[in-house]
């Protein structure tokens, strides 16, 4: 049995070097290492590297960009050849919307026509951060960019890459994440390559993700605020700014990313429980001759699991690593993943939630996808 334990920090890393090799950088720069081997050209977030980012969406390429939630693939969302891209690249369903991200509030009044005084409070708590607010539409935003609906989903994110290259594009990126419709989501650069190889040209590496897990959506609906999608700010820290509890699923049918009720799946089957549940259930599997891992919040004993895994009981770090771990667990081969849900509060409903999308499996794989 191999136990791994994330601590306050994801259990992967960057990939860079010093290159001392003649045909490198200057001898002692920091100069990133290409994780991908063949694959898509991966560049650091220095200076020329924005700069190549930025001429690449605008000539109507798609990038993949890291920012705090996911890495996304980034492309104008001001240009329908480019948008197009992005569904081509992703496999992704055309009528399914978009997040177009923005580098502050300042042009906010180009993407939606109007804005709740619940939103302005909202913008003012949680932007630049992991926080998605869907608003009414500006009249000039491609039906393609918010599939065909009334409204448009919208955030400023706070990873300082992805804000230099949105300050130099100037204009908004539509940016889902980073992968093949239906995989999970990638928090590193090199998740990017393992799913998008020979479907993205370029990869600008941040680093892992802060945050790991997409941001939260939220709708309005008159004057009350529905989460449609819990994600790294907690339901909690929204209702503290509106001064009321809010309201989780919207009334009607709404479409938004993250919605559909399978999402961010491996390929190994999860077995979800309570934490208290998971040693009888990771033994019963084993007696079956299964290949069994275990993922928890805290420490989970199993005699018998091929692997076990913990955040040490912190779920930002659960959170931070939850997509890391689904991945350790196909590359472990494994049988079936059991995992202990979380308790609810904080980031603990996103963590849930995203959990409870990971574990369904639909009559067809292929209807599974997820924003950031």
């Amino acid at each position: 049995m191999r136990r791994l334990m994330t601590g306050n920090r994801p259990a992967h890393s960057s990939d860079a070097r010093l290159d001392a090799g003649a045909g490198g950088e200057r001898r002692g720069r920091r100069v990133a290492a290409s994780p991908c081997g063949a694959g898509p050209r991966v560049v650091d977030g220095s200076d020329r590297s924005i700069r190549l980012a930025v001429a690449m969406l605008r000539a109507g390429e798609v990038v993949a960009v890291p920012t705090e939630t996911v890495y996304g693939l980034a492309a104008d969302a001001s240009n329908p050849e480019a948008v197009s891209r992005v569904f081509a690249a992703k496999g992704r369903p055309g009528d399914h919307p978009l997040i177009v991200h923005l580098r502050s509030g300042a042009n906010l009044a180009e993407w939606a026509r109007h804005i709740p005084v619940q939103a302005s409070r909202l913008a003012e708590a949680f932007w630049p951060g992991p926080f998605t607010m869907v608003l009414d539409r500006h009249p000039s935003v491609l039906d393609a960019v918010t599939g065909g609906q009334d409204t448009v989903a919208l955030r400023i994110p706070s990873h300082p890459v992805i804000q230099r290259i949105l300050q130099d594009f100037g204009g908004g990126l539509a940016a889902p994440s980073a992968n093949r419709f239906g995989h999970v989501s990638p928090t590193t650069a090199r998740h990017v390559c393992d799913g998008l190889a020979g479907s993205v040209g370029l990869v600008v590496d941040g680093g892992p993700c802060e945050v790991g897990i997409e941001s939260t959506i939220v709708a309005f609906e008159g004057d009350e605020v529905v989460i449609l999608r819990p994600g790294g700010v907690s339901p909690e820290a929204v209702a503290s700014v509106i001064g009321r509890q809010v309201r989780t699923g919207a009334r009607g049918v709404v479409r938004a990313p993250g919605m559909l009720a399978s999402h961010y799946a491996p390929a190994t089957p999860l077995e979800l429980c309570s934490a208290a549940e998971a040693p009888s259930r990771a033994a019963k599997l084993v007696s079956l001759g299964k290949r069994v891992g275990v993922l928890s919040l805290g420490r989970t004993e199993a005699p018998g699991a091929a692997a076990t895994w913990d955040a040490g009981g912190d779920m930002a770090a659960f959170a931070r690593s939850l997509y890391h771990f689904m991945r350790q667990a196909d590359t472990e081969a494994l049988d079936v993943l059991v995992v202990a849900l979380p308790p609810v509060e904080g980031l603990g409903a996103a963590v849930r939630d995203r959990l409870r999308r990971a574990a369904h499996r639909p009559v067809s794989a292929d209807h599974r996808d997820h924003d950031h």
